[in-house]
């Protein structure tokens, strides 16, 4: 494997300029961290999206390797969690309820009888206010919001800020970070779908090799919410312990929890459980064009779905039309509903004790 090697002691560069404009007359905002090995990411000020991430192949062509959309409009018209920041909870709490301290919650059901994401107007639905902007051996940018008391069903104003940091080498890093003056609950993390292969790429996702180290998924009722046990993935199309390629699983795996008769959405129990400081949760790699993608966390699992709800009607970049299959997100998280499932490593915060979570995704390049 090949890292994109760093050249100058400052090589990274944070250019802010302007994505367009609300119905309500609103400014969105847009700032693109780059370095001088061809890796770049914008980000929007609108759910604090990670637009776009685009590095080089084997043969130093560079692509857009996230799906998405290529204007403000399509993101709010229609949204579909691409590359967006998604809270207060990422991922669902079942019946949209939890209990906290004696005292029950009720959020919105916006995914059937369930809470996907925050509810019906979560942080990838807010305009963030961009805290600072600098160039340098690590180009970064820090948004901000406050959530107050009650927003969407959650207790305790929240003061949020996701940090984006890319440095020489290809890294860029996501750092969350949120303190609350009342005890609630808080998982965050960034929804990027990714097809290595570049946008508009012919072969899709599929065809990519995927290593996740997890020796356990949190397997699910009928209605996607964990059961609360842990299941082996040993001898089932949920091993990617050794890489494995997406399709084989899918085709192999109509009878193992396989959800809409298609593809994955599970979340795994990464074996490294929860760090101090972010260690690998997945390993995806294009042997077409030999682009790799690394996904480090400080948390407990992380969510692998294929794309399962794009159905040929998400009109993407360059008017591409999104199917299953043409990327995978991998989203490190907290395990779903883990607020109703002592088991669970804890999703509580409170006053004194602020929430973090820091991830990373690094572009490198195989031979």
């Amino acid at each position: 494997m090949t890292a994109l090697a760093a050249s100058g002691a400052h090589a990274a560069e944070a250019k802010r300029d302007t994505a367009g404009t609300l119905k309500d007359g609103t400014v969105v905002e847009a700032v693109t961290l780059s370095n001088a090995n061809g890796v770049s990411a914008r980000v929007l000020t609108y759910g604090a999206t990670l637009q776009s991430l685009k590095g080089p192949d084997r043969d130093g062509h560079i692509a857009d390797v996230t799906l998405g959309y290529d204007d403000l409009a399509s993101y709010v018209d229609r949204p579909n969690y691409f590359g967006v920041t998604v809270g207060r909870y990422a991922n669902r709490i079942g019946g949209g309820r939890f209990v906290l301290d004696g005292k029950t919650y009720q959020l919105p059901l916006n995914d059937k009888t369930n809470s996907l994401h925050g509810g019906g107007k979560g942080f990838d639905k807010t305009v963030w206010k961009i805290v600072s902007v600098k160039s340098g051996p690590q180009a970064s940018v820090v948004f901000g919001h406050r959530s107050p008391d009650g927003d969407s069903g959650y207790p305790g104003n929240l003061d949020v800020t996701v940090t984006y940091s890319l440095d020489e080498s290809g890294s860029l890093k996501i750092a969350f970070e949120a303190k609350t003056d009342k005890p609630t609950i808080v998982n965050m993390t960034n929804h990027a779908i990714f097809n290595l292969g570049g946008e508009g790429s012919p072969h899709g996702a599929m065809g990519h090799r995927l290593t996740i180290p997890a020796g356990a998924i949190t397997p699910v009722d009928a209605t996607l919410i964990p059961t609360g046990q842990l299941q082996p993935v040993a001898n089932t199309v949920f091993d990617f312990r050794i890489p494995r390629v997406i399709a084989d699983g899918i085709r192999d795996g109509r009878d193992q929890q396989m959800r809409y008769g298609q593809g994955y959405d599970h979340n795994f129990a990464l074996d490294k459980g929860q760090t101090a400081t972010p260690e690998l949760a997945a390993r995806l790699e294009d042997p077409v064009s030999g682009r790799v993608l690394e996904v480090l966390t400080t948390e407990p699992g992380v969510q692998f779905y294929t794309g399962n709800f794009l159905d040929g009607t998400y009109v993407g970049k360059g008017g591409h039309l999104y199917r299953m299959g043409d990327g995978i997100a991998l989203e490190p998280q907290k395990f779903p509903d883990a607020p109703n499932k002592p088991a669970f490593v804890s999703a509580r915060v409170g006053p004194g004790k602020p929430y973090r979570h820091t991830m990373i995704y690094r572009l490198s390049t195989a031979r």
